[in-house]
Formats: structure tokens, sequence, C-alpha cells
């Protein structure tokens, strides 16, 4: 008989200590543990890769030379593995020409449908190849715009915010500063113009011709003698403020410059596709009356009742055949509650949790069977209601016969498994151990897993009384996206938890629209404490659309805001929680000062890996190696030099307390709390990533390494440990991404401790645990979409929990009694 098991001995990837386990085939197999215990290390760090491995050893000589690089998971044996598919959740951010249609792939589908079955007007010569109707292509692209459907734009109102002010004062705002402002002022006194008279009061013809000329006249300019200083006649050539802004965010490599110059710009629809993207040919193409932009900016639930009727036609003509598929495809992504998407909604803006689920619903369509998928968290980012449905989804590809094996923190995704593959007790080196592998229910028995209090609910958390709120914070006619004429009040002093199905507008509401109120109130220009961090910017868009508002009130109560987002704090394995706290600066100092570093000479730039002097130059000081994989995407590989250590080896020999550099880098948060305990800096920023659940991060774990949630908890810990005052304002996007109910509690804590130091926290969650435990609770909906964009219920938990009309009560409502049962 076959055996039915995958079957691992000795694996010690990462945290493991050398785990057997058994796991039944052809299950739902749920790991848990706490973030960082280790599931992810045997699900995807050991199965997933040693399936992926022995794949390139049966294909061309080429590929296992490449597998070699990147290396074997550390395991003794695996037997019983099946190829695998992995669908995870960290990926690097995608472009803005990613969409909707290009991640299923149904935009290839519409596509063909247009080229083979489209009505063509009149006189045409002949059908468009299907590449005609994609804006990514030469073929198909708006020569205007290149087929991103807009175009960047100046105007004197963006180039001079201030028109009281004097050329020599700044009124050029979005001229470059230091020399090279000073410069361009210098030119134009030389050409005659007067920059010393308020902006407004010269002459239209010389504004218009100082902020928008093409011509560039090259003079001799002689400065004005300062004291102490020799300054000589010098050539100068003029460029307008136009023609800076536009070059500098066109050409300039440095993504601090751009960022400076896209607030002077403006993204108007391009003037010649109306903001359609694609040639005047295709455009002129219809299908049931409507060209093929009109249809991919459609909802995917509408979009599919468009075509049913050509889908439901007899024979064997292109149009029925091909939209028969495009609504057999639709209707799984519907049924996974993402029916509100458009076909051209551009991929950078949907959460991880949305791009996985398209994954899923293309995989689900594959037809593959026999196949072990290895999912992250796929209910991350999922109201309960569309959880509901991913359970659906997930069972049938089950019954398809496949295996599933899905990383998982929710208790209602772990409740329906058929297997649980427990890892603990605790993370890093305090975890590492299978608990308990086997059905669910007998989890029951495993006294030391921190799963088995969530799963059976056995110990209620302590119940919460409402803060009472010290005042309110309140949006009028606020419209953006979804959001129609909606008014919206935020209570002040306490914990407000904003919930709703997936796309309903909680995220808009929160972190663009009220923050946005806040930051303008305030006269920031990015509240973030991530802020330098652009490495999720879209390199093709201007300013976002702001939304507009009739009124907010309230907002003199705040004195700061604080936006924590789960955007990757790196791209790259350079980026590191080290770095990005601030705590390597206290490190680096502790090896400078060492007798050996002081006699060799050593500064603390001699210990960061970014700096020539002290890094490996194999690697740059990255401690990996880029390898491109062709056909699949890259990977990265241990630098063959020095072997993922960043520095050389003359850096190497320099000891703190008998550890390198390298050393301090590959300890955990709590080791390394332990290890430099009495240097303050240091302490103070390791302390605060303890208190958000981090401690078993390594402080040189690539920023490539971690998760949503880990990277919004890192930032949030960054902004922990800076010196607060005043009454500030904390918005955080979905949080508990990635956490264990256990790590929750650790967050929560900290979150709550925030609001009891007078400060206001506002959550857009899922997680009805938390739900349940704030103050305020306001519920978006009752859809997503078109369908969604209205408060349905707003109050306190109990009030919500019986709202009429919300999705969300009947899941709150449970969750309450989960925990205060003696309340229900």
């Amino acid at each position: 008989m076959t055996d039915s098991y995958v079957r691992v001995r000795g694996a010690r990837e990462h945290n493991l200590r050398g785990i057997d386990v058994d796991i039944p085939r052809d299950a739902l197999v749920a790991f848990t543990g706490v973030s960082g215990s280790g599931k992810s290390s045997l699900a995807f760090g050991t199965l997933y890769a040693e399936a992926q491995r022995r794949y390139f050893e049966s294909v061309a000589p080429y590929a296992r030379r490449l597998i070699h690089q990147v290396g074997a998971p550390k395991v003794e044996e695996i037997s019983g593995l099946p190829p695998a598919v992995a669908l995870e959740q960290r990926r690097s951010a995608p472009t803005s020409r990613s969409s909707v249609g290009t991640v299923t792939t149904l935009s290839n589908t519409l596509r063909m449908l247009f080229s083979r079955a489209g009505d063509y007007p009149a006189g045409s010569t002949g059908r468009l190849d299907s590449d005609a109707f994609s804006p990514n292509t030469a073929a198909g692209a708006c020569p205007e715009c290149h087929g991103l459907g807009t175009v960047h734009r100046v105007t004197e109102d963006s180039l001079v915010p201030d028109a009281s002010r004097s050329i020599r004062d700044g009124a050029v705002a979005a001229w470059p500063g230091a020399w090279q402002g000073k410069n361009l002022r210098d030119i134009l006194a030389t050409l005659g113009h007067d920059i010393d008279r308020p902006w407004r009061d010269l002459p239209p013809a010389d504004r218009e011709w100082i902020l928008f000329t093409d011509e560039q006249p090259v003079v001799t300019v002689h400065p004005v003698r300062e004291a102490g200083r020799i300054q000589r006649p010098y050539k100068g050539q003029y460029m307008s403020a136009r023609r800076y802004v536009l070059h500098t965010f066109a050409d300039s490599k440095s993504e601090t410059l751009r960022k400076r110059v896209r607030q002077y710009m403006t993204a108007e629809p391009c003037p010649v596709c109306g903001g359609r993207r694609l040639r005047p040919e295709a455009l002129a193409v219809t299908f049931e009356g409507r060209d093929i932009a009109t249809l991919a900016g459609l909802p995917l639930a509408t979009l599919a009742e468009l075509l049913r009727p050509t889908a439901a036609r007899p024979g064997d003509a292109p149009a029925p055949a091909l939209a028969s598929d495009l609504v057999a495809r639709i209707e799984v992504l519907t049924e996974l509650g993402l029916g509100y998407l458009s076909m051209d909604r551009p991929a950078p803006t949907l959460s991880a949790g949305e791009l996985q689920r398209l994954r899923l619903a293309t995989q689900l369509r594959s037809g593959l069977f026999g196949v072990v998928y290895v999912l992250d968290e796929p209910s991350a980012g999922l109201h309960p209601a569309d959880t509901e449905a991913l359970l659906t989804v997930l069972g049938r590809l089950k019954e398809a016969g496949n295996t599933l094996f899905v990383v998982e923190h929710d208790m209602d995704v772990v409740r329906h498994a058929d297997w649980i593959v427990d890892i603990g007790p605790r993370a890093g080196e305090h975890g590492g151990r299978v608990l308990h592998s086997g059905p669910v229910a007998a989890l029951a028995d495993a006294e030391h897993s921190a799963t088995r209090r969530f799963l059976f609910a056995a110990a209620p958390p302590p119940a919460r009384t409402p803060r009472t709120p010290t005042g309110t914070l309140a949006l009028h006619g606020v419209t953006l996206h979804n959001l129609r004429d909606l008014d919206a009040a935020f209570p002040l002093g306490v914990f407000t938890a904003v919930t709703g199905v997936s796309g309903s507008g909680k995220s808009t509401l929160v972190t663009r629209v009220l923050a946005e109120a806040v930051q303008d109130h305030l006269g920031t220009t990015d509240p973030r404490p991530d802020a330098d961090d652009t490495t999720t910017d879209d390199q093709d868009s201007g300013p976002a659309p702001r939304a507009r508002l009739t009124a907010a009130t309230g907002l003199e109560a705040v004195d700061r805001l604080v936006r924590v987002d789960q955007k990757p704090i790196g791209r790259t394995p350079r980026s590191n929680l080290a770095t990005y706290t601030g705590l390597f600066d206290a490190v680096r100092k502790v090896f400078a000062a060492t007798d050996e570093a002081r006699a060799r000479g050593y500064t603390a730039g001699r210990f960061s890996f970014n700096v020539a002097a002290g890094r490996c130059e194999t690697c740059q000081g990255e401690g990996f190696t880029a390898v491109e994989l062709l056909f699949l995407p890259g990977t990265y590989a241990p630098c063959a030099d020095c072997h993922g250590a960043r520095y050389n080896p003359e850096t190497l020999q320099i000891t703190y307390r008998g550890r390198t550099v390298a050393d301090v880098l590959g300890l955990t948060v709590d080791e390394a709390a332990g290890f430099l305990a009495d240097v303050p800096a240091a302490a103070r920023s390791l302390r605060t990533l303890q208190d958000v659940g981090l401690g078993y991060l390594r402080l040189g774990q690539p920023a490539t390494e971690l998760s949503g949630g880990e990277a919004q908890r890192i930032k949030l810990a960054a902004e922990l440990q800076r010196a607060r005052r005043g009454h500030t304002l904390y918005l955080l996007d979905e949080p508990t991404t990635g956490l264990h109910p256990a790590d929750t509690e650790v967050l929560l804590r900290q979150l709550h401790g925030l609001v009891d130091a007078g400060n206001t926290v506002v959550v857009v969650e899922h997680d009805m645990g938390v739900v349940a435990g704030a103050d305020h609770v306001i519920d978006l909906g009752p859809g997503g979409g078109a369908e969604g964009g209205r408060i349905v219920a707003a109050g306190t938990p109990a009030e919500v929990a019986t709202a009429p009309g919300s999705r969300t009560s009947l899941y709150l409502a449970r969750a309450r009694r989960r925990a205060h049962p003696e309340r229900s």
C-alpha cells in the first residue's frame, strides 16, 4: 500500500531542533504556533524548499547549477513529498502596469475576446491582434501617456504655492535648494528679472517664461560678493521650473529627489485617450456596445453578469467559448469575496491578502491534482464573512486531489483543518519543537501549546469597560474611491476599531482621508515614522488623488500624527530592523570603542556593511548574492566569500565580549537584550521591540524575509522608543496581520497603553477579538466596492454586535460570547 504521509526526519532549518514529523497527504493541514516558533521554517523553508529543489534536480543541468547556489534545506530526509506550489505573501511590490487582470491573466482572455469577436468600425482593414488591446505593449499603448492613462503636469499654482513671496525668498518652491537654486535665481537677475518683487506683482509674461519656457539661455553671472569669500564670474545655464521638475522626476536615480518634485506635479487623465490607456484604433472596437477599457473598469461581478448571455449561446464560435471561460474564472474570484475589484485595478493598490487570493483563484482553475499547496496565511486581510468563502475554495482544492499546508493564525480556519501541526512552545531558540501533530481536537492534550488556549477558548480575557471619549474628530462630506459624501466621527482618547468586509473602504477612510486631514491641519508633509522609506512607491505614478471634504472639526485636539503601515522597511537583504530602528548605530560605536579597534584606527563607520572599508566587497555588504532562475522568480544565496557575514576578514577580527559585529547581527532581539543590557541606546530599542512581540527576530534579518505585520511592528517599535509629547493620533492598518493570538495580546497591551497615556488609537482591523476589546467600533459596508463605502453601524462593541444590516455584527457577537460567555 502506498504511504499516504509526508515524513520529515531531522529538520534543522533556522530554529527547528532536528524535528521528526509525519503529515498526511490529501488533507487540509494547519501549521500553527506563536510568531517565530518555526512553523514557516517547516512549511516553507523545509517542505516547499525541498520540493522546489527536487524539481530543479529533474530539469536542465543549468537549472541544477543554479539551485546548488541557493542551497538545500537542512533536513536529513523527506519521503512522500509531491510537487509543491507556494502562495506566499512576501513578495516585491508590483509595478503600476500590473493589475488584477494581469495577475489573474483575465486580461489575456478579454483581449482575445475583443480581437476575435469584437465589433469593428466600418472601414477597418482587418482584425487587430490581441496585443493591440494591451496598454503594456507598443502596439496597444496610447502614444501620449505610454499606456499609463495619466500625464504629469505642472501649473503655476503647483510650482509657486505662495505668490506673496519674491523669487529671492523662494517663491518658485519647486526649484532645488542650496547652490543650484541660488544659481537659477542669480541667472534670472542677470537676465534682468526682478527677483525681489512679490511673485504676484510680476508681469504675467515674465511669470510664464520663468516657469514654463523651453529656452535654456547661457549667461555670465557675477555673484554678489560676500565678506571673506572670493567669488568669480561663471557661465550659468537657465532651466525653467517645469523643465527641472519633469526632468528630475523622469530621469533622477535619487528617490529622495523624485519624491520631492512629485509634490509639485498634478496627475491628470491623458488628453488623447481620456485615461483609457489605449490607442484610438483599439478603443474603436466594441463588445456588447462597450470598448475594452470600459469593460476592464467594471467590477468583476458586474462584468460576469454582462457576459453571461454571450456565454450561454450554443455553438463553437469564439465569443461564447471565451465569454464562458471569463465567467467561470470570475465566479471563483467572486466566491473569494473579490467581485468588487475591477480588472484594471492597479496591483500596487491591493493588499497582500487580496493578491494571494487572486493567485489562489488562478490555481483553482489550473486543474492540477496531486499537488501540495503551501499557503501563507490565506485569511490575512479577510473579514470573517470572506473567510467562510475562502474555506469553501480551499475545500474544493482538496477535493480535486490536492494537499493543503496552511500556515495560519486565524483560529476559525484552524478549526476547519483535518490535521494540525503545532510548533513551539515559544519563539526563536525557545521554539522549533513539534508540540502536536494530529487531529485538531487532540491539541487539547498538548499542555505546552500556546495555540490550545485560543482554539478551545479555555481562558477568556478579562472584560474591558469602554473608555469615555475626551472629544470628537469629525469628517463631513468625504468623497474618495467608494466613499461618497460620507460623514464619519472618531472619538478621541479611546481605542477605535474600523471594520467591514474586504473592499468596503476602511483603509481609504483611515489611512488616506483621516490621515490627510490631520496632516494638513498639522502642516506636516508625511507623518509616518517610515517617511524616508520609499521602496514601495510607484515609480510611474504622480500624486495620489486626494479626498474631497466639506468640513473637518476637532482637529485642534491632535498635536501629532503617527501612521504605521505594512509597507516593507526595505526591498533588499541590506535593510534590517537593526538599521531601521537606529540601534545598530549604538552597536557600531561599541565596537569602535574597543581597544583593538582604536589601535587600528577603526571608527564606527568601519563596522557598517554599507561602507567599503569594512564590508565584504564580493556581496557589497549584503551577505547574499542574487541568483537569477530564468523562468522562475529570482532568489538570494549566501555570499561564497563571507558566507553571509557581510564583512571582510579584517573587520571580523575585532570582537566585543567575544563576539564579532556579524555575530551580534545574528543574535535575536531577546538574546541581544541580554548581551547589550548595559548599552543604553541599544537597550531602549531592544526593549521596545520585545514589547511589540518581536523578540524572536534576528537583528540582521533581511527586510525581504519580514512579513507586512512584522514590518509594521518594527515601525511601531521605532516610534515607541521616541520621546512622546502632546496628544498623538496613532493610525494602524490591520496591525494583527501575521500575529498568533498570543502575540496579538502582547501588541494590544502596547496599543491600549498608548490610549491610557492620553492618546487616540484608530486601527483598521478584521480580528473580531480585537474589535470586541475596542472602546468604539465603526463598521463600513454593507459590501465591497460600489456596494460599500457607507457606515452601517457605529458605537460600542456591544451596540455594533446587535446592529441590523451589518455583516460584522454576527461575528462580533460570536467573539464577544467566546470572550465573555457569562454575558451571553
